[in-house]
């Protein structure tokens, strides 16, 4: 299964799905190529430490959206890459119906809090200002409803009375850390 990741932050969850990759737990996964939005992204340093091609890739003219010329640059470049499967990693724009359609059936997101709960930007602080007890991360397929897609899977995560908000994320970011790379591994073994 040749998988895509797009990000837009430091990687901390790419970095998980290519550690479990060395370490034989992706199931039949590959990840064939890195992409980010952000020029300077930290996720572009895993691509050089891990033998996988990554690289910038201009979404502009939108800063929080993948819509217009970017979303055609994105659609030509991952096509190119013959994914089975695109895993949003920290990537920070919302996608539009002409990626949804390029890429059918193809695209997951992990998002930090237990959906439906918290969707959108912040889960960690929105679920923390809550004061929930249980909290944790999903992923899910992607659609044209922000965090609102068929979930594929889930992990929780207890906030203790002891937790700080820099605890609590350090929490959800380690089961995040798990939940994506098996996620993925059960999603490679359905693959023809």
């Amino acid at each position: 299964m040749r998988v895509v990741i797009l990000g837009s932050g430091r990687g901390s969850n790419a970095e998980a799905i290519l550690l479990a990759k060395q370490a034989g737990g992706l199931g039949r996964a590959e990840v064939v190529q890195i992409f980010s939005d952000k020029p300077d992204a930290g996720i572009l340093t895993l691509g050089p430490r891990f033998g996988v091609p990554a690289a910038f890739l201009d979404a502009a003219p939108y800063k929080t959206k993948l819509d217009g010329a970017g979303e055609q640059h994105y659609i030509a470049a991952i096509t190119a890459c013959r994914p089975d499967l695109i895993v949003l990693a920290g990537f920070m724009r919302v996608i539009k119906p002409g990626f949804l359609t390029a890429f059918a059936g193809k695209i997951i997101n992990l998002h930090p809090s237990l959906l439906p709960s918290f969707p959108g930007l912040d889960g960690i602080g929105q679920a923390w200002r809550r004061g929930v007890k249980i909290a944790g991360c999903t992923v899910h397929e992607v659609t044209l409803e922000v965090d609102g897609g068929p979930i594929i899977d889930q992990a929780a995560v207890r906030i203790d009375e002891s937790d700080t908000l820099e605890t609590f994320s350090g929490k959800i970011h380690a089961a995040e850390h798990v939940l994506l790379p098996a996620v993925i591994a059960r999603l490679s073994q359905k693959q023809p």
